[in-house]
């Protein structure tokens, strides 16, 4: 299966943990000039915080224009991802931490016709994963702890994002690089240098006073500043 985006591209996923879940339609608006949605889903379990499920992703795909880019930090990823395929998302991201059988389970996402990516806790080294990256048509590298919004950027991440490209590159791939946590004007050019394309903002986009406005200058920042 063809990765959604190309390599060269930079892409903006706002966070919806940020938005006013009051107003949800309203708030999918707003980011309409986004190239997915990003959701949180968190299940109490694998990070502290609870937020929503399957039926919630449903309902967002129904409403929003652009497609759902599903982050599930929850635990028994193996049994509970597909449901995500099923509700109408058209990319679900897992945790290696939380998979028994990480390649399999992405086979059965792509299976769904879904893009399938993995994700790491900052702690988690990246080596152990590139022997099998080429299943996956994207890797998230997490640069804040998962669970909590607005935390800050881990400057200590950015060398993992340029092994992670560098051996993605190495190995001819075109496998995505999403970075999750603290991204905003005055972290993503560093990301974007580093090798990652795929970006996921969530205060710095809905604090903003115009939210399109923001999507482009972040869009604009990581393309001035992509690794070539």
């Amino acid at each position: 299966m063809n990765t959604p985006y190309s390599t060269d591209g930079q892409y903006i996923h706002p966070s919806i943990l940020n938005a006013d879940f009051m107003a949800i339609g309203t708030e999918l608006d707003k980011i309409s000039t986004a190239d997915s949605v990003h959701v949180d889903v968190m299940d109490n379990h694998f990070v502290p915080n609870l937020t929503f499920g399957a039926s919630m992703v449903e309902q967002i795909a129904r409403r929003s224009s652009i497609p759902i880019d599903a982050h599930l930090m929850i635990d028994d990823a193996d049994t509970q991802a597909p449901a995500y395929a099923e509700a109408g998302a058209s990319s679900v991201t897992f945790h290696l931490e939380a998979a028994r059988a990480p390649v399999k389970l992405a086979r059965d996402l792509r299976r769904k016709n879904v893009q399938a990516g993995v994700a790491l806790r900052p702690a988690t080294a990246v080596e152990p994963l590139l022997d099998i990256i080429g299943e996956f048509d994207m890797l998230l590298l997490m640069t804040v702890e998962p669970g909590f919004g607005g935390q800050s950027f881990l400057e200590t991440m950015l060398p993992k994002i340029r092994r992670a490209r560098k051996a993605i590159s190495e190995s001819n791939l075109e496998v995505s690089i999403q970075v999750d946590g603290g991204v905003s004007r005055e972290t993503i050019e560093r990301c974007a240098e580093a090798g990652a394309n795929v970006f996921v903002a969530g205060s710095a986009i809905y604090r903003a006073q115009d939210a399109a406005e923001e999507i482009a200058a972040l869009r604009e920042l990581a393309a001035r500043h992509a690794a070539h």
